[in-house]
């Protein structure tokens, strides 16, 4: 059970109701972490930036190889709700989350989202060098910035035990932990 309810639109204050009305516009729902950040339009603005940084990394790794980072991040954060929620769009995709097939470039981005969420201090010359094969410094800075929020959401999520939202239960993964 979530630490903190999370708020109905509402009963937010104007600022977050008015993110919370943009989000529901612009995505159709409005997640349980998004209601528990509303809590705090400062908060509820700043993970927000996600989705803006999110599409410029998109622009220049594509679709699946973002959704893949985030999953590789998600899943070593060991968060329920964004693991499972990106296991929905891969499974929505047509892809095997727990089987992908990656190319050499791919493998370089989960590795990359696998070892910020690990220990940041520890990405390897080798491993950087993989990825400044095929990513420009602007790119770098989006993909690493884009990792860093990734994180940030996952501890929100995390830390506040919040509630995995009902529609992605069908997309948990078999042995997910329940929370208490």
């Amino acid at each position: 059970m979530s630490r903190i309810v999370p708020l109905e639109v509402e009963e937010a204050e104007p600022e977050a109701r008015a993110e919370l009305e943009r989000q529901l516009e612009a995505h159709g729902r409005v997640t349980n972490m998004k209601r528990t950040l509303a809590h705090s339009p400062t908060a509820l603005h700043a993970l927000m930036t996600w989705y803006p940084l999110r599409d410029r990394v998109a622009a220049f790794l594509g679709e699946r190889a973002t959704t893949l980072f985030a999953q590789a991040i998600s899943s070593g954060a060991d968060c329920l709700i964004c693991s499972t929620f990106f296991r929905r769009v891969l499974v929505e995709s047509g892809e095997d989350p727990d089987s992908p097939v990656l190319d050499e470039r791919q493998q370089a981005v989960v590795d990359y989202g696998v070892q910020l969420v690990r220990d940041s201090n520890a990405v390897s010359d080798a491993l950087y060098g993989r990825l400044e094969a095929f990513l420009t410094p602007p790119q770098l800075v989006d993909l690493t910035a884009f990792g860093a929020l990734m994180i940030a959401t996952n501890v929100v999520n995390n830390a506040l035990l919040v509630d995995l939202d009902g529609y992605l239960e069908p997309y948990r993964r078999d042995g997910a932990a329940v929370r208490p």
